[in-house]
């Protein structure tokens, strides 16, 4: 008989967590479907992790805090940054899902774990103010409503994708093009 090893176990049902919230949502979600994805037991599930919304929190939790550290926000080059932000969420498409499911399932109301997120907003914001300060980034902005703007302007081609064929076309030359108007707008939104 083999012998368990809870840490694989829990890597595994948290990969298909993540596969099965950014397919189905919060509401659609299964832990049936988990469980059998990732060969565990339903009864690990909710030992490990708790109940499917305290599930969901914790893999946008971990998920956030992964985009974070790969890709910390860099007032002083902007465009690298967006560079970077477009990376990630073309390889890691996953997450702009669950931050959209979340929406829809939360809407404006608190979040679980809401407190670690503003923390984790705080941050960022804290790096724009820092610049702006600096006079390395237009203060006619504030912070936070920038952050808010650059992040929608990058993040946006890879959440609706079906528009972005529609409006800018499917070929590299028109990825790029595309990528190189983002860039463009958010160094004019950044502007001294």
């Amino acid at each position: 008989m083999a012998a368990r090893d809870p840490e694989a176990t829990k890597a595994r049902i948290f990969e298909a967590a993540v596969a099965e919230f950014a397919r189905h949502g919060i509401a659609g979600a299964r832990i049936d479907r988990i469980a059998a994805e990732a060969k565990a037991n339903k009864q690990l599930i909710y030992a490990y992790f708790g109940n499917k919304a305290e599930l969901f929190a914790i893999v946008l939790e971990r998920k956030m805090l992964h985009l974070a550290e790969a890709v910390p926000v860099d007032p002083d080059d902007i465009e690298s940054w967006i560079d970077r932000l477009m990376d990630y969420h073309a390889a890691h498409p996953e997450l702009l899902r669950l931050l959209f499911w979340e929406g829809l399932e939360y809407g404006s109301s608190e979040l679980p774990h809401e407190s670690d997120r503003q923390e984790h907003y705080a941050r960022k914001v804290a790096a724009l103010q820092d610049a702006q300060d600096r006079g390395v980034v237009t203060d006619a902005i504030p912070a936070a409503d920038l952050l808010f703007l650059l992040t929608a302007l990058a993040n946006w081609t890879a959440v609706v994708p079906q528009m972005r064929r529609i409006l800018v076309g499917e070929g590299e030359p028109d990825r790029d093009r595309l990528r190189a108007s983002v860039k463009e707008a958010a160094r004019r939104l950044t502007a001294r």
